[in-house]
């Protein structure tokens, strides 16, 4: 029987699929990670899932490692992230697994507290450079101090600046970008250039990107929505003061048309065209967002920031994927060859060409900052990049009928911030409840 990724998540919440990943996983063979030998000198074939949508950043590690050894030959599959985590717990209950997965860090935990994947933690720390990984992407995949998984690539969100556009309204990018006041005078001083220019991008009805740009902000000032360790998690919601200066300063660019009137019906589907049509001075969004298509000029005139807090601080969203070993893998040596390999710095530097960032910190070496400038901001404050670790995420951020979208429309279109918030830590509560039962 195989479930709807939907309703696989709304089992997590119940913990019935808990029971049944977990009953699965312990029929499966645990990797040991120790035993002399692993990770080099393996054989033979590896099946490798990874999602589609990030399918480029792992293809090109692939036919380098082809090119590099003719020892290991690497099977790439991909899966729609819509349905990654369905066919991956499918796979376990069936015991059919593939020697590794390349999974959206923000799901590994659903696996990780279902004993699903391999202990990775001596190896990882047997990595050259590993006190250089991404904290952030560690962070999530890692129970009671010991790390399953690995990060591979990063998706982060950053603020991009149009440089010609500043220019213009007589702003200065440093200057206004350091917290919400500064935000606020650049996006009034673009907007008043007029002939349709914006100071601010926001797609007001996409869940999923609006936690991606989003939160940031509210990290930056050192809080989070979601209070506790997995187990007994509750809604950091009511009275949260970061967010409620979010939802305002999101409610004044709103009503004081800062932002293009299609922001309230934006679903997102057409990406950063705003941005990059050059009618919008700031948007959060990703590197292969805004990069890859983009022509050099445009670019050229950019400018990226970390996304502030409300009087200041910075952060940004530790998107993009972990590698993580399956319990019961036929080729996990050769599946942490393969991992060794993509981590290295010099792979991790190529991420960019593919609309990617690396995950380690000495990849920002002076021949990469010439090469993608764009890139660096991250990498130089990897401590910044944070994402929360629940097994509710997808339910509260992702989910169009989610608490994370209903309070934001209620708060910044309609203006009823208080209400929206003490509804939302009700249903964050319940969800966490649910997830943690």
């Amino acid at each position: 029987m195989e479930f709807s990724r939907r309703t696989l998540l709304t089992l997590a919440g119940a913990g019935t699929a808990s029971a049944l990943l977990t009953s699965c996983a312990h029929r499966l063979a645990e990797v040991d990670v120790t035993v002399a030998g692993f990770g080099e000198g393996a054989k033979g074939t590896i099946n490798v899932w990874c999602r589609s949508e990030t399918q480029t950043g792992i293809q090109t590690m692939v036919d380098a490692f082809h090119a590099a050894q003719d020892r290991i030959r690497v099977r790439l599959t991909p899966v729609l992230g819509g349905q990654y985590v369905t066919k991956l717990a499918t796979a376990i209950r069936g015991g059919r697994v593939p020697d590794l997965v390349d999974i959206d860090d923000i799901n590994s935990a659903l696996f990780i507290y279902r004993d699903a994947f391999t202990d990775l933690t001596d190896a990882i720390r047997r990595l050259p450079g590993a006190d250089r990984l991404s904290p952030g992407h560690l962070a999530l995949a890692t129970r009671n101090k010991r790390y399953y998984g690995v990060p591979f690539l990063a998706d982060n969100s950053v603020m991009w600046c149009n440089g010609d556009l500043f220019e213009r309204a007589g702003v200065d990018v440093d200057e206004a970008t350091g917290s919400f006041e500064g935000y606020l005078e650049a996006a009034r001083a673009i907007t008043r250039l007029g002939r349709g220019f914006y100071g601010w991008s926001l797609p007001g009805n996409a869940s999923g990107s609006l936690g991606f740009r989003v939160q940031p902000h509210i990290w930056a000032a050192k809080t989070d929505l979601i209070a506790g360790q997995i187990g007994g998690q509750r809604g950091n919601v009511a009275g949260n003061a970061a967010l409620r200066r979010t939802l305002e300063f999101l409610r004044t660019l709103w009503t004081e048309k800062l932002v293009p009137p299609g922001a309230y019906s934006d679903d997102n589907s057409r990406g950063a065209a705003d941005f990059l049509g050059g009618r919008v001075g700031m948007r959060s969004d990703s590197y292969g967002s805004i990069v890859p298509d983009t022509k050099p000029d445009f670019l050229k005139r950019v400018e990226v920031r970390l996304l502030a807090g409300p009087e200041g601080g910075r952060s940004f969203f530790d998107g993009g994927d972990n590698f993580s070993i399956p319990n019961g893998a036929a080729n996990p040596s050769a599946a942490w060859e393969f991992v060794r390999f993509c981590i290295d710095v010099k792979r991790q530097s190529t991420l960019p060409s593919g609309g990617y960032t690396p995950i380690r910190s000495d990849a920002a070496t002076p021949e990469f900052r010439k090469r993608y400038p764009l890139a660096v901001s991250p990498l130089e404050n990897l401590d910044a990049g944070y994402a929360p670790l629940s097994l509710s995420y997808n339910r509260i951020y992702n989910q169009s009928d989610g608490p994370w979208l209903e309070m934001i429309r209620r708060a910044v279109f309609e203006g009823e911030v208080e209400a929206a918030m003490e509804d939302a830590q009700q249903r964050y509560d319940l969800i966490l409840r649910q997830a943690d039962a």
